[in-house]
């Protein structure tokens, strides 16, 4: 499966990106990951390619993925007619205003922020996306991005690690 995900720097996609090719490691799966950003760091724009695939994987770079993550409105409008038809496009409804359907592809309005807002912390909405992501393809369990996550995390950053995980699971239960 090919997918992007993307979103303004500072709002954890290329970390989205890098747990779900870590979850795909931990499964035996063959992966790439391939970030993409501005010199601008946060604020600016951020992307990453993620290919998780049974099969050898004989390019990082996606032209046409099979699922997009948007978290803005400048991510929604580069990836809306790239994704492949049959497709599926995420998009953080808070912060895509103007949408442009098709009809081709599955279209998840997710309310990212807001469900990070009620949890009180607007830095996970990321894992909000990630939740949605992994409930609606199945391209890797939610147990391996778990362990993937405390990998990522660390002792240093272990107090996040819970939670992350609610966001993760509570963007699983809106799927």
């Amino acid at each position: 499966m090919k997918m992007v995900l993307s979103g303004f720097g500072g709002q954890g996609m290329l970390l989205a990106g890098q747990l779900l090719a870590y979850a795909g490691m931990l499964e035996g799966l063959n992966v790439t990951w391939l970030p993409s950003y501005g010199p601008e760091m946060r604020g600016g724009s951020a992307n990453c390619s993620v290919i998780i695939s049974k099969e050898m994987v004989g390019s990082p770079t996606i032209p046409t993925p099979d699922v997009v993550v948007a978290m803005n409105q400048p991510s929604f409008d580069s990836f809306i007619n790239k994704v492949k038809p049959g497709g599926l496009f995420i998009y953080n409804k808070t912060l895509v205003t103007t949408v442009t359907t098709r009809d081709d592809i599955t279209m998840i309005a997710l309310d990212a922020t807001q469900i990070a807002a009620d949890l009180d912390n607007l830095r996970v909405a990321n894992m909000v996306s990630l939740g949605t992501l992994i409930k609606h393809t199945g391209i890797v369990k939610p147990e391996s991005v778990l362990k993937a996550l405390a990998i990522k995390f660390g002792e240093d950053k272990k107090h996040l690690l819970e939670i992350n995980e609610k966001a993760i699971a509570k963007g699983a239960e809106v799927a």
